[in-house]
């Protein structure tokens, strides 16, 4: 009798054990529950967030404000298009500026230049002057003296000429105002009205610039030049 109660209870005891490793068997096998309306993480979450519609209200408000971004931002360019054209026209003003303050500065030097160079040659009228009585008064006086002076006068001009500078020496010309002073009028009906008939002083120009006018006299009374 007492051994057939110990095996009774060691068969007892084998049918639990074999019960809970069968439990343990299937807990550790079985798949995760994909219940309705579960889905697992990562992508399936994503695509749960994408698909879900959006707020009408949150879409308006985001739609607005994109497009008054977008306003900002057109009107921005703009802005910066229109100050990229001021500053190129400020600097095309500036070079230009430069340019012709540099041109008026080379004609200004220039023109210095050439007023240094008269101002040494009207220092020489006076010489030339009393060369030109010389050779008069020589010749007047049948001296022989008179090639030779009339040699230096020559030489002296000729000088003057290389840099520009010519004399005016009017006789027979008509009279003109610019380049003659008239020191006295005389009648003669021979000749045409407002012609030089007489030189008193030689006058010079030098570059187009009268540096001296020449003192004439000047003819009245005659026939009127055609």
């Amino acid at each position: 009798m007492p051994e057939r109660h110990r095996d009774s209870r060691k068969a007892s005891g084998d049918e639990a054990r074999h019960e809970s490793d069968a439990a343990d068997g299937r807990h550790a096998g079985a798949a995760p529950h994909d219940g309705p309306g579960e889905r697992p993480d990562g992508e399936g979450r994503e695509q749960a967030m994408s698909a879900a519609p959006l707020d009408p209200e949150l879409e308006a408000d985001l739609g607005a404000e994109l497009e008054t971004r977008g306003d900002v931002l057109t009107a921005e360019l703009e802005a910066a298009r229109a100050e990229a054209a001021e500053w190129r026209d400020k600097a095309a003003r500036a070079q230009a500026d430069f340019e012709n303050t540099r041109k008026r500065l080379e004609a200004r030097h220039a023109d210095a230049l050439l007023r240094a160079g008269e101002r040494i040659i009207e220092a020489l009228f006076p010489v030339l002057d009393d060369l030109d009585r010389a050779v008069e008064h020589a010749v007047s006086d049948g001296s022989d003296i008179s090639e030779g002076i009339d040699a230096v006068r020559r030489k002296l001009l000729d000088v003057l000429r290389r840099e520009g500078c010519h004399v005016i020496d009017p006789l027979g010309e008509r009279f003109d105002p610019a380049r003659h002073h008239a020191v006295q009028m005389q009648e003669d009906l021979e000749v045409a009205d407002h012609t030089v008939v007489e030189v008193f002083q030689k006058g010079y120009e030098m570059h187009g610039r009268v540096l001296r006018p020449a003192m004439v006299v000047v003819s009245t009374g005659g026939p009127a030049e055609e």
